[in-house]
């Protein structure tokens, strides 16, 4: 257990920003699962660009790694391109 003010207020603020971060990553999976899903390329073309401003704010915030996001958006983009229809 924390004996100074400050470790027990970091350990609160440490808690917050943990339940945060898991969100925003797992809503970001969430949104590259359903790009990754999607058939239609029209439908595909429009997501791409809001998951790939998710992945970098991400990267941004340190919440995943910035190679990480990388290679995450460039997978995305050729799945995207691959699409026929």
């Amino acid at each position: 257990m924390a004996n100074h003010k400050s470790a027990i207020k970091r350990i609160r603020s440490n808690n917050a920003k943990r339940l945060q971060n898991r969100y925003y990553a797992k809503t970001t999976r969430n949104a590259v699962k359903k790009l990754r899903g999607t058939e239609d390329k029209k439908d595909a073309a429009a997501l791409l660009p809001k998951v790939v401003a998710m992945l970098d704010k991400l990267a941004k915030k340190n919440i995943i790694h910035k190679n990480k996001a990388s290679n995450l958006k460039s997978k995305l983009a050729k799945r995207v391109n691959a699409i026929s229809k």
